[in-house]
């Protein structure tokens, strides 16, 4: 695990729609992922609207990355699931699908997909990483979420 943190960005005043699309399996730490998110996302961001949906599991949340990126149209997507790591392959087979679909409708819907659905291998990896504020992926994940829309708002202005 990084011990690196990105700084927060300086706080961002024009008007932004996130939307955020979280797992119910392993629910505690993805809402840890989720409520750090947002209280970062709304620390940042006052002006910005935050949109919700909970899917059953971390192979669903590609399909509502898709559909809220075509029907909402935000300025950036938070996926949140857990997958914990066992001895069968089933939790690499999902992170590496999901990964590969994320990419995709990133790419193809010109959004910005910020991916933590994280492989814990231990209840002690998904405590900090999800619950822990010194290195919440959730808090990670809202920074870079602004730094992208930020970033591609001057990059689209000719900036």
């Amino acid at each position: 695990m990084s011990a690196e943190f990105p700084t927060r960005p300086e706080v961002f005043h024009e008007a932004a729609r996130f939307a955020i699309v979280a797992s119910e399996y392993n629910r505690n730490y993805v809402d840890g992922l989720v409520r750090f998110a947002t209280d970062e996302l709304k620390t940042i961001a006052p002006q910005a609207r935050i949109s919700f949906a909970r899917v059953p599991g971390s192979f669903e949340i590609p399909l509502a990355v898709q559909a809220v990126a075509k029907c909402q149209k935000p300025d950036a997507i938070l996926a949140f699931g857990l997958l914990f790591d066992g001895e069968t392959l089933h939790a690499s087979l999902i992170a590496s699908a999901v990964t590969q679909a994320l990419l995709a409708i990133s790419l193809k819907e010109s959004v910005p997909v910020l991916h933590e659905i994280l492989v814990a291998k231990t209840e002690e990896q998904a405590t900090a990483r999800c619950l822990s504020p010194e290195i919440n992926r959730g808090t990670e994940a809202a920074r870079a979420a602004i730094r992208v829309v930020l970033a591609l708002r001057q990059i689209l202005q000719g900036g």
